[in-house]
C-alpha cells in the first residue's frame, strides 16, 4: 500500500523519489566542490547558450567550510521553465536527467547530471526562489553563527533514519525560513 508521503513524492518525480532508507551522509567541505561547479555551468551554459540567463552554485557546497550532502546544487534561470521544448531537449542532448516536475510550486524543475552528482534546479527569470536561494547562500557565507547553526541541524538531522531524502531536505524546513528571514533583512 502506497503512503500519502510516497504519492505526493511520485506525482513530481519523474522515475522512483530518491530513498534515504536511513542516515543521510554528509561531507566536510570540499574545496574541490566549486570547480565541479564550474564545470557543470560551462557544459549548461554551451548547451543553452542565451537561454541560460542565470548559472549559479548554491547549496551547502557552495559555502565554504559547511558540511553537505556531496551534491551541487546549481540554479539555472530560463525565459519561462514550464517551456520545456525550450530548454529540455538541449540539456539532454549533453546528459542531464529530467527527474521532476513541479509546476505549483514556481514551475521548478529538476535535473541529474551526466557524471557529477548534482541537482540543476530550473526557475523562470524574475523566481523569487532564485532570490531566497541566492540570499540563503550568501549569509551563510558571512554569517558564522547562521552557518554553524544551520550545519549543526544538518548533522543533527542526517543522524536520523529518513525514508526519503526529500524527508531529511524537508525537516530542515524551519531552520532555514528563520535564516533567509535574517538574510532578507
Amino acid at each position: 500500500m502506497t503512503s500519502d508521503r510516497e504519492q505526493e513524492l511520485q506525482a513530481v518525480t519523474i522515475g522512483e523519489p530518491w530513498r534515504a532508507d536511513g542516515p543521510i551522509a554528509l561531507a566536510d567541505y570540499d574545496p574541490g566542490w566549486p570547480a565541479l561547479f564550474e564545470r557543470e555551468a560551462e557544459r549548461i551554459r554551451a548547451a543553452l547558450g542565451d537561454r541560460a540567463l542565470l548559472v549559479e552554485h548554491a547549496g551547502s557546497t557552495s559555502v565554504p567550510g559547511l558540511a553537505a550532502k556531496p551534491v551541487i546544487d546549481i540554479v539555472l534561470a530560463v525565459p519561462n521553465s514550464s517551456d520545456e521544448d525550450s530548454y529540455v531537449p538541449n540539456l539532454e542532448a549533453v546528459g542531464y536527467v529530467l527527474r521532476i516536475r513541479e509546476p505549483d510550486w514556481h514551475e521548478h524543475r529538476l535535473f541529474k547530471g551526466p557524471d557529477t552528482n548534482i541537482n540543476l534546479h530550473v526557475f523562470s527569470q524574475g523566481c523569487e526562489e532564485i532570490d531566497r536561494m541566492l540570499a540563503f547562500r550568501d549569509h551563510l557565507r558571512t554569517n558564522d553563527a547562521d552557518r554553524e547553526l544551520y550545519e549543526r541541524t544538518k548533522r543533527e538531522l542526517a543522524a536520523r533514519e529518513w525514508e526519503y531524502v526529500q524527508d531529511y531536505a524537508d525537516a530542515k524546513t524551519e531552520v532555514v525560513a528563520q535564516i533567509v528571514t535574517r538574510a532578507e533583512r
